[in-house]
């Protein structure tokens, strides 16, 4: 049991006013948890809580109140008996009638009754009797926000948990709700309303009953609300949207047949608003209404309904802007909208529920068939005045919908219009027969008529798509199916021609389409009601592919007939159509795989890889087809490049690589390729290198090996383990057989000083070219493998990739890093190769060869002393080249430790740190221009010391062609922010104490590369930062090399200064910032950074005007001369600039 004095003393803290929220909350959550406990009973509390639930103190009473109410709701499954519920639940009841402390009443009612039967629950007695209370004494609308909320949850809750004890009460239940939902305007309590009014429909669900007689007063309340016009507050933070109560509002229209004589002349009436969202809301509200309603009840609304919704499409297209573009072309260039498509969707559903009333709305109207009568007279898509496409297109969309609805829909449409638009055409049954008739040669010669063309394409599509939608065609709808599938059977073969000859005269681009659109209609039915026969199957395919070959120079119908052509492939392969996909294979794509292997230059080569890439994606087996035919012209391309150093051999298998790394690749392993394809591409290029005894290319050689680099990158990673294991095997036995690289050397090496560095670095000077493909090979597939893939020998290729890096072999810094990143640690248990763990290949990295003998390859000698970490660094001063190599080097393998979150990338860092801090004698070295050997340290230093600052750089971004996730790298979550929040601390003293403006310089620039790449979450919480990014700004304003810097930098300010947290810095700097800013106004090097510049001092004009009014004149100067800046996207940001800052002066001057 609680002590007495110390529960008194929580009751107080809670019922005092004078106590703040949060102290009341505590007071709350601790009484809450000595009855959850049991260190108190429920029955202690209200014995203890006795004067203050019953003072005569109204603000005392109410605060007892609510406080047992609010325990209550905190304990919901705490077990409560019969008795004690029932005593609590006559307690809360009898208090709804003191409206002094109402809130508590209901909020204990609320919470007695939302309890679950395992807890103990209120008994419909007790339910009845408060939901009697209730309406007696509480008169809604009369009450504030939040205690109507509490009102309108009870009543939610009385129907839903209790309605058989509240339904006894009948009209009083009804009249009180009416009375209390009436005229409310707060969205939370609207939903709750809405709501309500669904669950009174069900609780008396007969139409003739009880609800019957207050129907009308229900929808009247309801009716008002329509359409739903509610914008949400700004600085308030409801969860409450517009669509929200819409659809709240739409559920409690259609939840009763009762409410059609009130709901439907409403929807209707509103349809002739000039409000989109009216219009929108009433088309949705029909369509709700008409599938709950029933087809009796909507019926002698038929006529009505048809009117609007043919009115609908027609003036919501009539609205919308006409474009020429080819992706608007299937809507005659009218770009729907959403009433368009409410409309129609509203279209399908009447027709669903009354097939035969609305399709004789529909065939017998009189638009439409004066459309019909009047798009004879023209024959080009340029004749139709924009009007008359406007209606056609309207009947378009409803003679489609109208098709598409059912089978039974289909069938009566085709039947009233197909055969009257063949007539048109010139076509008729007799042109179907095998013979070619005159009629077919007259057809082939004369231009088709645009307008019944476009209507004929838009049933066979919705014709094609009701029956590729259909799994079975129930026994009623036989007949119809067949009828439908003879009409198009029946002018399959001329209407055939009749695309081909649209396609022939080259007409608009609008019959371009819809001629490629009716010849791919026709080819993909389903094979068992497909009206084209094989033969014609065949010719379209023909057409197609001639189009391909030939046309390539007609761009809008040479993409239309690759796309038609995917599409085919992919629909006779999803339908398993096996005689089709033998066609499509022999016409399609055998021939486009042979368009790579000819030397035909007539079509150009990117089209023919678009093409051949485009239809691999039709299906798995054609894709597999591809690439071996891909593969093949790989190799026999690389053969010419070897033996004959043949260049535009050397040019087509760079662009071949790229298709085949860049879309086949990827587009194989996202579809389930098989494991074979995917290793086969590695395998053969190692075979091919391996029997080849020396390359003959040299001129555009870095092109091509950068493409075969990443096409072994993208192969290799797709690969499974197993399959890795198998091609870096095969890697290393070439590798091995090399005499350039002495792999058995450095296994068997022990002592780092034992190897005769100078010698090897002779051998790698006179790398062959095949030495050095091997080695950039082999590096790009260690760099793509997974990290249990076997690395055999991995000492000696950590001392091969040290020792290459060094002579400029970027790769194999990258393959380093990439080694680092996935080897296995003695703490794990598990290895990444069984002769090396991290720890031993960190030990070869940073304590033996590869820094120590940097030294001995400059100055031609090895003393085999050991150094420090800084000395290793400034051992090197005398070779640039080999300084920025090695320094290179060593930041990707700082990235590898850096991902993988590994301690021992402090002392990457701090190598890169101590050679930005080297020398600080730079500014006043003198110049002695009769000594070569000064001038060229003074030449050498500042660039080591700039490759040391953009390491970080290598170390912060996200690369492409390693260290990623595609290519298997171990990534520690949030390493980018562990990094930033480590480094900072260390920068800023260095770059704040630092003498030297050079060594000064290169600090900022490894502040930009590291702040520019951390997520602006974390800079945020560095306020004090600020300062030094923009004095770094400053800094790479003047060398127009560090644009790219500084635009991303600029962008980091830009996020602090639209961010709260940001702004509260950008505050105290407000002077400096705004200094930068307008001093990157006229920066000619780069737009954006001027564009960024401009926007960051409009955000800057959001900060209080006591601090940005005096800087006024400072920006508006700046700002009056981007007003002239050469580029559009400036100017327009300098007039908003310019606008936003103006206020100030006609603020201070009124």
């Amino acid at each position: 049991m609680a002590a007495p004095g110390q529960l008194i003393q929580l009751i107080e803290s809670f019922v005092s006013l004078s106590r703040s929220p949060s102290q009341q909350a505590a007071s709350l959550d601790s009484i809450a948890s000595l009855v959850k406990n049991d260190v108190l009973t429920m029955k202690g509390l209200v014995k203890e809580m006795e004067m203050y639930l019953t003072a005569t103190d109204n603000v005392i009473r109410a605060r007892g109140i609510l406080l047992l109410g609010e325990v209550l709701v905190s304990l919901p499954s705490k077990p409560l008996d019969n008795t004690t519920i029932h005593s609590l639940m006559e307690f809360f009841t009898d208090r709804l009638a003191d409206w002094k402390a109402l809130r508590g009443a209901l909020v204990g009612c609320l919470a007695l009754m939302r309890r679950k039967s395992t807890a103990g629950m209120v008994t419909g007695s007790d339910a009845k009797a408060a939901a009697l209370c209730f309406l007696q004494n509480l008169q809604v609308q009369s009450l504030g926000q939040h205690d109507r909320k509490l009102c309108f949850e009870l009543l939610e809750c009385l129907l839903e948990r209790y309605p058989s004890a509240v339904a006894p009460l009948g009209d009083e239940l009804v009249f009180g709700i009416c009375e209390a939902i009436d005229a409310e305007k707060d969205p939370q309590c609207l939903m709750l309303t809405f709501h309500i009014i669904e669950l009174l429909v069900r609780l008396f669900p007969d139409p003739s009953g009880l609800l019957a007689s207050f129907v009308g007063d229900l929808f009247e309340i309801l009716g008002c609300y329509f359409p739903i016009h509610f914008t949400h507050p700004k600085g308030e933070d409801l969860d409450i949207k517009r669509d929200d109560l819409a659809r709240a509002l739409m559920s409690a229209f259609s939840c009763t047949p009762l409410f059609e004589p009130f709901a439907i002349p409403l929807l209707l009436e509103k349809l002739s608003s000039s409000l989109p969202f009216a219009k929108v809301d009433s088309l949705m509200y029909l369509n709700s209404c008409t599938l709950k309603y029933g087809p009796e009840r909507m019926e002698k609304h038929a006529e009505a309904i048809w009117l609007s919704i043919k009115d609908a499409i027609y003036t919501s297209l009539q609205g919308s802007a006409l474009s020429s573009t080819s992706e608007y072309l299937d809507n005659l260039g009218f770009q729907e909208n959403e009433i368009a498509r409410e409309a129609l969707a509203l279209l399908q559903q009447v027709i669903m529920q009354n097939n035969g009333l609305f399709l004789g709305l529909i065939i017998k109207d009189e638009d439409i068939n004066m459309i019909l009568n009047t798009v004879t007279h023209y024959e080009r898509y340029n004749d139709i005045p924009s009007q008359g496409k406007l209606k056609l297109h309207a009947v378009g969309c409803i003679l489609s919908i109208s098709t598409n609805s059912s089978i039974t829909s289909c069938k009566r449409v085709l039947e009233s219009f197909f055969p009257r638009l063949m007539e048109i055409l010139g076509l008729s049954v007799r042109n179907s027969s095998g013979v070619r008739s005159p009629n077919d040669n007259h057809l082939l010669s004369k231009r088709l008529n645009f307008g019944v063309l476009y209507l004929c394409v838009e049933l066979l599509s919705a014709y094609r798509d009701l029956i590729a939608g259909s799994k079975e065609v129930a026994s009623q709808y036989v007949s119809a199916c067949e009828t439908c599938y003879c009409m198009v059977q029946s002018f399959s073969t001329s209407l055939t021609k009749a695309f081909c000859s649209t396609l022939a005269t080259t007409p608009h681009d609008a019959q371009i389409h819809f001629g490629v659109k009716g010849l791919q209609i026709l080819a993909t039915f389903p094979g068992d009601v497909s009206p084209i026969p094989i033969s014609e199957f065949e010719n379209i395919l023909i057409t197609f592919m001639s189009i391909i070959t030939v046309n390539f120079s007609e761009t809008l119908k040479w993409k239309l007939a690759l796309k038609a052509l995917v599409n085919i492939g992919s629909f006779i392969d999803r339908y398993h159509e096996s005689e089709k996909v033998s066609c499509y294979m022999g016409l399609v794509v055998e021939k486009i795989v042979s368009l790579v292997s000819l030397d035909d230059l007539t079509m150009p080569f990117p089209l023919k890889l678009e093409a051949i890439s485009g239809i691999g994606t039709s299906g798995l087996n054609y894709m597999l087809n591809i690439v071996q035919g891909l593969e093949e012209a790989i190799y026999a391309n690389i053969s010419e490049v070897y033996v004959h150093g043949n260049l535009k051999s050397a040019e087509i298998t760079v662009r071949l690589l790229e298709c085949y790394s860049n879309k086949v690749l990827p587009w194989i392993h996202d579809n389930g390729g098989n494991e074979g394809v995917l290793l086969r591409f590695p395998v053969n290029i190692w075979n091919q290198i391996e029997s080849c005894v020396d390359f003959s290319v040299q001129v555009q050689e870095k092109e091509l090996l950068d493409a075969m680099m990443n096409a072994m990158r993208h192969a290799v990673a797709f690969c499974t383990e197993e399959s890795q294991n198998k091609i870096i095997q095969k890697a290393y036995s070439i590798l091995s057989l090399s005499t350039s690289f002495p792999l058995e050397e450095f296994t068997s090496l022990t002592i780092p000083f034992q190897l005769d560095w100078r010698q090897l670095t002779q051998r790698i000077d006179n790398l062959s070219h095949t030495d050095e493909w091997i080695l950039l090979l082999f590096a790009s597939v260690v760099i793509a493998v997974r990290p249990k893939t076997n690395i055999p020998n991995v000492k000696g290729i950590l001392y091969l990739f040290m020792t290459t890096l060094l002579k400029g072999y970027l790769p194999a810094g990258q393959a380093l890093g990439s080694m680092v990143n996935k080897m296995g640690t003695k703490s794990s248990g598990s290895e990444f190769s069984s002769d090396c763990t991290l720890e031993e290949a960190l030990d070869i990295i940073f304590q033996m060869k590869l820094w120590n003998q940097m030294h001995s390859l400059c100055s031609g000698m090895a003393n085999g002393s050991e150094m420090g970490d800084t000395d290793l660094c400034l051992s090197v001063a005398n070779n640039r080249l080999i300084q920025i190599h090695a320094i290179a080097g060593l930041s990707w393998v700082g990235k590898g430790l850096l991902l993988r979150g590994h301690e021992k990338i402090r002392d990457v860092t701090k190598i890169f740190l101590d050679f930005l801090l080297s020398n600080n004698r730079m500014d006043a070295l003198p110049l002695k221009h009769h000594s070569l050997e000064n001038s060229f340290e003074q030449d050498l230093h500042p660039s080591a010391m700039k490759s040391a600052a953009d390491a970080f750089r290598i170390l912060m971004s996200d690369s492409e062609v390693c260290l990623n996730r595609e290519f298997h790298a171990i990534i520690r979550p949030l390493y980018k922010q562990r990094f930033f929040s480590t480094m900072m601390p260390i920068l800023q003293p260095l770059i704040m104490k630092n003498d030297s403006s050079f060594s000064r310089s290169m600090l900022y620039r490894a502040f930009a590369h590291i702040i520019s790449d951390t997520p602006l979450i974390a800079i945020l919480s560095e306020a004090k930062l600020l300062p030094i990014l923009l004095d770094c700004l400053s800094m790479l304003n003047k060398d127009i090399q560090d644009k790219h810097s500084l635009y991303s930098l600029l962008l980091v300010l830009s996020g602090i200064l639209t961010d709260k947290n940001g702004q509260e810095a950008a505050i105290e700097n407000a002077r400096l910032v705004v200094n930068c800013l307008t001093g990157l106004i006229a920066y000619p090097h780069k737009m954006l950074v001027r564009e960024t510049a401009i926007q960051c001092l409009v955000a800057m004009s959001e900060l209080p005007h006591a601090r940005i009014y005096p800087m006024r004149i400072q920006v508006l100067r700046a700002i009056s001369k981007a007003l002239d800046d050469p580029k559009s996207a400036v100017r327009r940001e300098a007039v908003r600039c310019q606008q936003a800052w103006l206020v100030f002066l006609d603020l201070y001057s009124a």
